[in-house]
């Protein structure tokens, strides 16, 4: 209650749009100015907090009901409720403060605020709340707390360490086990990394944390962590919708009724799944998300890109929920107008796939069916290099911490099992009992499950997916149209089949004019540095996650002097979905 008795504005609105356009000035700081005046109005008595937050509810409602919205507190979305009482807020402060206390005191409370924020510079005092503080502050300080050095650091790793955490439940992961390993592993540096990638509002969804604190995790460099590796692991080039994004995109297209189809029985919610995708494929994105998504095609130039999901419960430390939404790939080779339709193409279908009902029944046998699931998308680079008409990595794969697929009793399960194919790494090429792909055992790469040259060959992976840049899409083509002799990688993925054996391909020497290739990544087998690659990624992820893991990757042969050397590429990094 204010000192005259009202609750509402005291007097002319122009005091408070004054006030308004003052701190139209300091978009990044008005957050934080607005609260100092908050505090001020509460000191001297011109209002209490607890009737203030009363007032801003009653406007909000109010507003409601002038934008259309009969049953106002059923009709809104949480985060979109939320939303309108924080500009609510803003607007009964300025009103208040400019028709009790006017822009004198405004001025001041500027010039306060910018002398902390210059003082900040030079201060390793905390000397705001983190929890309710604007990004630019957090990062700030948080780069001032680790560019201190380490030995001087301890007194002040707490205020660091509570920075970190609210940044990363902002923009990464609400999960207590997720946020209790990323505090030690990532950097604010790495955060703001992050933010600066992020496309509209919230976070970045399981599958890109996922991804993020693997590819960190094997930059240690720590000989506490193991063998360095930091130099032969890497990370795609990727950017990231923020999980708000498909509420927006929700509301602005009507497609409210789909929300509750999760509660729907089987039959029904497959039945609605053609209808759910064709309204998703019609929808339409605001113009800010799109004018980003241009500039995100613009940096790309024109390099083949993979939409990928990244729901909140993707990768999940508690459940392994993933594969059950859609990727899109992208080959980027058209108009820039064509480009930006495919993306947006993709966007909407990795959206649609949240109402997948395989999706839905996994989420039921988990009993994560109430979980408000919301569906940021990773946008990637697609590793590889260029074949010809094609583009595609030479390899891609799954390793496993633990061995669960063991064919011979020498095998250990704690070693961990490799799976590589050629080309893209798409599912076609993962399930199935693993046909089309080679199994490596990582504590005897050269064990087979095949007995036999005829089953090594009926085994042998003999379609391969990749981008055709001259098509402009994703396909399917059989093997044989990329082991060649003209494939400078023949030796290293490929064996000459001579009928009752298989032999080695030599580098660098003429092949039989009607030789025969056959995929065996045997040469591969063999390399005692591949394999240790491979088993250090994977080990130490075990460790750091203290439960069995599983990555994606794509690996890059770099066929230098005097031996051959590999970059291993993290695609997604996942607790172990066992599949004995």
């Amino acid at each position: 209650m204010s000192k005259t008795g009202q609750t509402g504005p005291l007097r002319s609105v122009t005091p408070a749009i004054d006030i308004y356009i003052r701190l139209a000035q300091y978009p990044i700081l008005s957050h934080t100015i607005r609260h100092r005046m908050r505090e001020e109005m509460f000191r001297r008595g011109i209002i209490n907090a607890n009737d203030f937050e009363h007032a801003v509810r009653e406007a909000a409602i109010r507003s409601q009901f002038h934008e259309g919205l009969g049953d106002s507190l059923g009709m809104e979305e949480e985060h979109i409720w939320q939303r309108r009482k924080a500009r609510i807020r803003d607007t009964l402060t300025d009103s208040y403060f400019a028709n009790n206390l006017g822009i004198a005191l405004l001025n001041q409370l500027i010039n306060e605020v910018l002398h902390d924020r210059s003082d900040m510079d030079l201060s390793t005092d905390l000397t705001f709340n983190p929890e309710v503080s604007p990004w630019d502050l957090l990062f700030r300080q948080g780069i001032i707390y680790e560019e201190i050095p380490e030995p001087e650091r301890e007194p002040h790793q707490h205020h660091l360490q509570e920075i970190k955490v609210v940044l990363i439940r902002r923009i990464i992961s609400d999960q207590l086990p997720f946020i209790g390993l990323a505090r030690n592993i990532l950097s604010v540096a790495d955060l703001q990394l992050i933010y600066q990638r992020l496309i509209g509002t919230g976070k970045i969804g399981g599958k890109a944390a996922g991804m993020i604190l693997a590819w960190k995790i094997l930059q240690q460099q720590d000989p506490e962590f193991g063998p360095d590796i930091s130099q032969s692991v890497d990370m795609p080039d990727s950017y990231f919708l923020g999980s708000e994004v498909i509420y927006e995109f929700i509301l602005t297209n009507r497609l409210e009724d789909f929300v509750n189809q999760k509660y729907q029985p089987l039959a029904e919610m497959e039945a609605a799944y053609p209808a759910i995708i064709s309204g998703f494929c019609h929808g339409e994105f605001s113009e800010s998300i799109v004018e980003h998504l241009r500039e995100y095609l613009a940096r790309a130039d024109h390099s083949p890109l993979i939409v990928r999901s990244s729901s909140l419960l993707e990768d999940n430390f508690s459940y392994p929920f993933s594969g059950r939404y859609e990727s899109y790939f992208c080959a980027n080779q058209g108009t820039e107008a064509e480009n930006l339709a495919d993306l947006l193409v993709g966007i909407r279908r990795v959206f649609a796939s949240i109402f997948n009902p395989a999706a839905m029944t996994d989420r039921r046998e988990h009993k994560l069916i109430d979980y408000d699931e919301r569906m940021a998308v990773l946008l990637q680079k697609i590793e590889g290099e260029v074949h010809g008409r094609y583009h595609l990595p030479t390899i891609s794969g799954v390793a496993y911490s633990q061995n669960f697929a063991r064919w011979a009793p020498q095998i250990r399960r704690q070693d961990g099992l490799l799976q590589l194919v050629l080309g893209l790494g798409t599912k076609t090429r993962k399930v199935d009992n693993f046909k089309g792909a080679r199994l490596i055992p990582l504590s005897h790469p050269q064990f087979r499950p095949e007995k036999t040259i005829e089953q090594i060959r009926q085994n042998a992976q003999n379609q391969v997916d990749l981008i055709d840049l001259e098509n402009n899409t994703k396909t399917t083509v059989p093997v044989s149209e990329i082991l060649t002799d003209t494939f400078a990688l023949l030796p290293y993925v490929a064996s000459l089949d001579m009928g009752d054996h298989l032999a080695a391909i030599e580098p660098n020497k003429p092949l039989p004019p009607d030789a025969r290739f056959i995929l065996t990544f045997d040469y591969l087998t063999k390399d005692a540095k591949f394999i240790k690659l491979v088993r250090t990624a994977v080990k130490r992820l075990e460790r750091l996650y203290k439960a069995p893991v599983e990555i994606e990757f794509s690996i890059k042969i770099i066929p230098e002097s005097p031996s051959l050397d590999y970059k291993l590429t993290v695609l997604q990094c996942r607790r172990l979905r066992t599949i004995e």
